[in-house]
């Protein structure tokens, strides 16, 4: 299999290469063999990957400003080693913790989809970061109530 997708590779599109990635994080992940040979492959398909635009929502921007209010340093836009950027990163006594503010398209019928699951099992076995879930519909219950937001974090971070 992995042998000929090297073969084929010029014939994969982008968006392709990039699940190709992803798939040689599953196999990586489960200590398989069968992941994608030769670096040159390895390479294209993590750039590929990592080259994706993102975009920073209010709503992610807000929960970055609440985390630094409780006395958190978060890294914004944080890049893993596994190519997967998370909204925050904060590290709480050596520990790492992804930070997700997860909008509408993180979920359906607030049930976390498929690629926002893949992504959570990726980072948590291959970066060894917990990732921690700001679901939308929580975030907007508590409207502008600062202290609300804060608290929350602090529940979820365990920190209070």
């Amino acid at each position: 299999y992995a042998n000929a997708i090297v073969e084929k590779q010029s014939d994969f599109s982008d968006e392709a290469l990039s699940q190709l990635h992803q798939w040689h994080l599953w196999q990586c992940g489960e200590k398989s063999n069968t992941g994608l040979p030769g670096s040159e492959l390895q390479q294209r398909c993590y750039q590929i990957f990592i080259g994706s635009k993102f975009t920073s929502s209010q709503f992610q921007r807000d929960v970055v400003k609440e985390l630094k209010l409780i006395g958190l340093d978060p890294k914004e836009e944080y890049l893993t080693n596994s190519g997967y950027r998370l909204d925050a990163l904060v590290e709480i006594n050596g520990r790492k913790f992804g930070i997700e503010a997860d909008g509408p398209s993180h979920f359906i019928d607030r049930k976390v989809n498929g690629s926002t699951a893949l992504r959570r099992r990726q980072a948590a076995a291959i970066d060894s970061i917990l990732i921690i879930s700001v679901p939308y519909w929580d975030w907007e219950e508590f409207g502008n109530d600062g202290s609300k937001k804060q608290q929350h974090l602090q529940s979820l971070l365990k920190l209070s």
